[in-house]
Formats: structure tokens, C-alpha cells, sequence
């Protein structure tokens, strides 16, 4: 069996035990990898210096896959991931993976909560893969809390939604979950309106999404 199946049979194994934490139901397509990983793609043209990458919940290592392919050996790129069985998975690509492997004296994988996460740097880019709908309101606050902690402010967070996946879920939810997906909604919104750069649409995925590009600087 081929690694690229090995690794959808330990998302799939995972998304069934730890839906509340994986939230999704398949990997990030190449689409949205390369949608996700695009702030990078556009700093690795315009830097000619070292750059500063932190990946907030990888899982398998589907947008981590395009992410590698951007960096150079003299990079720095963090892995948060809470889920230890991906974190593990992920340690052995550094290892065994000849595409991961030429960045593993750069690259650590920390098996932690983000808020828990200390850098001695900020990040030049922020990825993150984290289930925001599926957490509740609190949890959403902290979390964006600690990226606009880690990223520089001239840095770029991007993060992904399922598309109208909360105007689904509030139809087929009780009073009590909708009112959790309504103060999520608020509080992402007013996170777009103060910082959002761009959106990048992807109908190529399963399901479609759209990337959320925010500034490390209120802008608006």
C-alpha cells in the first residue's frame, strides 16, 4: 500500500474517533493546499531571506505536503498538531519522507494546544487547518488570540472554511448550538472586517471551501 493511501486511511481512522478536533470528512485537496500555502508561495518570490512558517493542525500532512515543496533547507517551520497519532505520522515524513526529510534540522512538530504554543519569534506565515465550527465560542476566541500572538504584523494567517457550513448546521441544529455557530460566525467576522487581505475560493475539494488571508495588522 502506497503512503498517499496509508496517510487517507489514518485521516479517515482518526476523523471517525476525533471528528470534534479532525472536522473534515476527507484531506485538503491539492486545490485548497495550494490556495492555503499561497501567501508563501508569493513571500518565497519577494524575500531573500530566511522565512518563518507555522502550521496550526496539519493532520496527515495534506497542505503540509505543498508547504515543504515552498521551503528551503534554512527556513524555519513549526507543526502544531494536538492529535499525538498525526503528529507521530508526521514525525516519521521528517524522517523516512525524502521530500520532508531535507527540511527536518528546520522543522519541529509540537504534539501541544496552540494556546499552549511559545515561539521566540513571530511567523512570517500562519496555515491552519483547525475545525473552527466545530469548537465553541470561547475556544474560537482563544484560538485566534494565540495567532495574531505568533504572527508578525507584517505576517499572513490563512485558514480555510467548508462553504456554507454554518448556515447547514444551524438548520439541523437545537436553540443551543445554533446560538455557539451564531457568536463564532461574530467573531470571525469581525477578525475579516479588521484584517482581511483576500478570500480565495476552492470548489475543487470535498467539500468546496473558501481561505480566509488576514493581516498581522488590523488594517480595517
Amino acid at each position: 500500500m502506497g503512503r498517499s493511501w496509508r496517510d487517507r486511511l489514518a485521516f479517515f481512522r482518526q476523523a471517525r474517533e476525533h471528528y470534534h478536533t479532525t472536522g473534515a470528512i476527507a484531506p485538503s485537496s491539492r486545490f485548497l493546499a495550494r490556495a492555503q500555502a499561497g501567501p508563501l508561495a508569493r513571500l518565497k518570490q519577494q524575500l531573500d531571506r530566511p522565512v518563518r512558517v507555522l502550521e496550526v493542525g496539519p493532520g496527515t500532512g495534506a497542505v503540509t505536503r505543498r508547504i515543504v515543496r515552498l521551503l528551503d533547507p534554512g527556513d524555519t517551520f513549526d507543526l502544531v498538531e494536538i492529535n499525538q497519532a498525526f503528529a507521530d505520522l508526521l514525525v516519521r515524513q521528517f524522517t523516512d519522507n525524502p521530500a520532508f526529510a531535507r527540511l527536518s534540522d528546520s522543522a519541529n512538530v509540537h504534539a501541544v494546544p496552540l494556546q499552549e504554543f511559545v515561539s521566540e519569534s513571530p511567523y512570517d506565515v500562519i496555515i491552519s487547518g483547525l475545525p473552527m465550527n466545530n469548537f465553541s465560542s470561547e475556544l474560537v476566541e482563544e484560538l485566534f488570540d494565540a495567532y495574531f500572538r505568533l504572527l508578525a504584523p507584517e505576517g499572513t494567517l490563512s485558514y480555510f472554511e467548508y462553504m456554507y457550513m454554518r448556515p447547514m448546521r444551524k438548520m439541523v441544529s437545537g436553540r443551543e448550538d445554533r446560538g455557539r455557530v451564531n457568536r463564532i460566525a461574530s467573531i470571525m467576522a469581525k477578525h475579516r472586517r479588521q484584517r482581511r487581505l483576500r478570500t480565495s475560493w476552492v470548489f475543487v475539494n470535498l467539500p468546496p471551501a473558501w481561505v480566509q488571508h488576514l493581516s498581522g495588522t488590523v488594517t480595517g
